[in-house]
């Protein structure tokens, strides 16, 4: 067990796309984690489905390397706005951070958000210039951007004179000066062990560990992770469960098994002093935020309230008439038991009932419902969900809601569009910056004004501009803002999609699916061109008659159909469709299926308004 002054515990901080992950595969091959000839994965802290397919890290995740006989512990975070509560309450567990700011990028949205969480909670930094190598790097305008953003953010005199490194995480080398190539990482080794302090905590005091992040198992159930602020911790240990902002809560707990982070494992132990960061299981019903303390000397640490979530949806029992053909999980109950298992490991997540199948799901955004979303669906449930809606507060007597600070970097000559689309969607100029040939664009635009716009960016800037959003504020209602400029394409009965009829439909607009797809009467099959819903018959096959076989005539052709992504569906839906979510397919449908009565409350709504 590593004595105090032996123990550096970090967090890696960053926008997406800017690293982390790669940096920290290389900090692992050179601690010494790996074999001489052991095989190597890249991203190897990037472990669930979906990280690797997008390339993001959702969860924040433990890891730890020696360097020397310095154990360094390691928390790898997620980049992205929607995960920021992970971030919030891991700096927690660190006495540093290692902010890593891309050497062409430079600071954005993202570094700002957890960077500002750091300097609040008094951590040091270590400023860590990342990709010096990339032919567009601009290392020097770069450190300069770094240093207004630590006086923006009203650093302390020590952290605005925080060490930098350049790194390059692929080639996995670090060096003092931005103008020479280092051979490896021992620089910023070096840094982490000279300029982070080791944790300080009294191992002879009464036991403090703060709960910051929870981790599942089949075999042993919920296993907490935090550090021992002082005192030792020890296997089979009596404790209770407090909580700082709930003085009633006061739970016994056994410690029945205790691990401390060992490369990208955890290694069993007996015991565990002050400054370490372990897992233990044994207590069922532990929760982020809770401090387990010796029961002769009950007193429970402060935790940090994570940010409010600022949209929502409605996920319900889908009712659709393809209903339970697909999914295992399909009833309310289900559905019920999910959500709640969530909320366990997801501190940003609300969820509220409406009714008896109907869950209202509160988040961080977009992208925090949507990986959700795509994860039930991975895991068998079938369920449909609303729209988004943006979630508003009261203050001082208005009604206000969130504003979101958004970064847009575009090439020189797709500007004007998209401060066009920006204005369109209520959205203000703030700066405007040459960098090289292309311009960075700062906005601050209503949450509601993004939803659907990402799609529309890329096709703007022909999939060369990069966007990125962070909440900023919360400001007055601004106004309508318009949605979606086409209609949708609505099947007119049940069966299955023919080439004849969808040849058809196709003039109308651009379809979703092609010959061969099973619909439903009030399903969406693709896009109208007008600005209103079209009813289609996409079942229509051609009649046989004695005049004519049905074969003859031209060929038909169709052109290829649009596939949405789960994030292009939900951007799409409009305010009375529903997506209907199932293991195989994404299905967007009108609220109300029967024709008939969908007009009739087009007409209501008409003589009302």
């Amino acid at each position: 067990m590593a004595a105090q002054e032996k123990i550096r515990n970090i967090a890696i901080i960053a926008h997406v796309d800017h690293g982390k992950t790669t940096l920290v595969d290389e900090l692992l091959k050179q601690g010494g984690i790996y074999r001489e000839n052991q095989a190597t994965q890249d991203r190897v802290m990037d472990s669930g489905d979906l990280e690797r397919e997008r390339g993001i890290t959702i969860l924040a995740k433990n890891t730890s390397v020696y360097y020397k006989d310095t154990k360094i512990n390691i928390v790898d975070t997620p980049g992205h706005a929607d995960f920021g509560g992970e971030v919030e309450r891991i700096l927690k567990m660190v006495n540093g951070v290692i902010l890593l700011v891309d050497a062409a990028e430079g600071p954005m949205p993202q570094t700002r958000f957890v960077l500002q969480k750091a300097l609040e909670l008094g951590h040091k930094v270590i400023v860590a210039v990342n990709k010096v190598d990339k032919p567009d790097a601009r290392v020097h305008e770069v450190m300069d951007e770094v240093l207004e953003l630590l006086l923006e953010l009203e650093a302390t005199d020590e952290q605005f004179n925080s060490p930098t490194v350049f790194c390059s995480g692929r080639q996995g080398t670090a060096s003092y000066s931005p103008d020479e190539m280092g051979k490896d990482l021992t620089p910023l080794f070096e840094t982490i062990v000279q300029y982070i302090d080791p944790p300080q905590g009294d191992e002879n005091a009464p036991l403090q560990l703060l709960v910051s992040s929870i981790d599942y198992n089949e075999y042993v159930g919920r296993i907490a992770v935090g550090r021992v602020e002082q005192g030792k911790i020890k296997v089979n240990q009596e404790v209770v469960i407090c909580d700082f902002h709930n003085p009633e809560i006061k739970q016994k707990g056994k410690v029945v098994a205790l691990y401390t982070f060992d490369g990208l494992g955890k290694a069993p132990v007996q015991e565990a002093s002050a400054g370490e960061i372990v897992a233990l299981s044994g207590m069922a019903d532990i929760t982020i935020g809770r401090t387990l303390c010796d029961p002769l000397d009950v007193q429970p640490l402060p935790f940090v309230k994570i940010s409010d979530p600022t949209i929502e949806m409605t996920f319900a029992v889908n009712d659709s008439p393809f209903a339970g053909k697909e999914g295992k999980f399909v009833t309310s109950r289900n559905l019920r038991d999910r959500l709640e298992k969530e909320l366990l490991k997801d501190v940003s997540l609300h969820v509220t009932e409406q009714g008896t199948d109907a869950f209202n799901v509160a988040g961080r955004g977009e992208m925090h419902l949507s990986i959700l979303m795509e994860t039930m669906r991975r895991e068998g449930f079938e369920f449909s969900v609303s729209t988004p809606r943006v979630l508003t507060k009261e203050i001082d007597g208005k009604i206000c809601e969130p504003i979101e600070r958004m970064v847009a970097d575009v090439p020189e000559e797709c500007m004007g569009s998209v401060i066009e689309k920006m204005g369109r969607r209520k959205g203000d100029l703030l700066s405007m910056t040459p960098m090289g040939n292309r311009y960075r664009l700062e906005f601050l635009v209503p949450s509601r004004g993004l939803f659907g716009y990402r799609n529309e960016f890329l096709t703007d800037t022909r999939g060369e501009g990069i966007m990125s959003s962070v909440l900023h504020s919360y400001a007055p209602m601004k106004g309508e803002i318009e949605r979606r400029q086409v209609g949708s394409l609505v099947s007119f009965e049940t069966g299955e999609a023919v080439t004849y009829g969808l040849a058809a439909a196709q003039e109308r607009g651009a379809l979703f699916i092609g010959p061969g797809t099973p619909v439903y009467a009030g399903m969406v099959v693709g896009i109208c061109s007008r600005n209103e819903d079209m009813n289609v018959n996409v079942c229509k096959k051609k009649q046989l008659t004695n005049m004519r076989a049905s074969g003859s005539d031209e060929a038909l052709r169709l052109t290829t159909p649009r596939i949405f992504s789960l994030e292009q569906c939900l951007e799409f839906l409009a305010d009375d469709e529903l997506l209907e979510c199932t293991p195989k397919s994404l299905r967007i449908r009108k609220r109300i299926l029967d024709h008939s009565e969908r007009m009739r409350q087009l007409m209501k709504k008409r003589q009302q308004g």
